[in-house]
This record gives structure tokens, C-alpha cells and sequence, in this order.
């Protein structure tokens, strides 16, 4: 699941914006946006939040939870535990997974695919 700060990058993405467009459509300097994409950068207030979903036409869950989709003309597919775990011992992969940061997670995938290569 993405971030907080990843979401609202995305967010001014999706929309096409620049950050400073954003902070002018917010309402706050360009500093307070660049600091809300960081990792460990501040968070937005709820009025800031608000004012974010917005001027990116997201939905306001989406950006602040991560649920759902980002936006309401999109729809989000539906899986079954099927569809993303054959078994008990791949769904407590993905959950120890998804508890790692990012970068944790990205160097483990690499690492797994590196191994998984060898059984080919």
C-alpha cells in the first residue's frame, strides 16, 4: 500500500499539476508540498487534505487511507485470497511483506527474484 506522501505525489500526477499549482489550488507554499511528497516529511491538516482531493479530483479515502479507488470513475478489481495467495504460508509472506518500508520491500523482491531465477 502506498503512502501518505506517495499518494499525494500521485494524486498531482494524475491531475498533471506541478506542486506549485497544487499549493496555489491549496492554498500554502510549494515548500509545504514538497514536504508532504517526502518520506518523513510532514502531513497535510485535514482542511489542507480536503483541499487537496480537491483540486486532483481524488477521493478524499482514497488519499487519506489508501482505500479504494483514487478515483470515483475508477473501479477497484476485487480479489479473492485465491487470486493473491495459493497458500496460508504466501498469505504470511505478504503480510510480513507489506509491513516492511519500501525500500526494505523492493530490495527483498529483487533479492527473491535473483533466488527464483536459479530454480528456472
Amino acid at each position: 500500500m502506498q503512502t501518505l506522501s506517495e499518494r499525494i505525489r500521485r494524486a498531482r500526477k494524475i491531475r498533471g499539476i506541478s506542486q506549485q499549482a497544487l499549493a496555489d489550488a491549496v492554498g500554502v507554499q510549494r515548500s509545504a508540498v514538497a514536504q508532504w511528497e517526502r518520506s518523513h516529511g510532514s502531513y497535510p491538516s485535514m482542511n489542507h487534505m480536503i483541499a487537496t482531493a480537491l483540486a486532483t479530483g481524488v477521493r478524499l479515502e482514497w488519499l487519506g487511507t489508501g482505500r479504494g479507488a483514487a478515483r470515483s470513475d475508477e473501479t477497484v478489481p476485487t480479489l479473492n485470497r485465491d487470486e493473491y495467495a495459493q497458500d496460508e504460508l504466501e498469505a504470511q509472506c505478504l503480510v510480513s511483506l507489506r509491513r516492511l518500508p519500501r525500500k526494505v520491500r523492493e530490495s527483498v523482491v529483487h533479492t527473491l527474484s535473483l533466488i527464483s531465477n536459479n530454480f528456472k
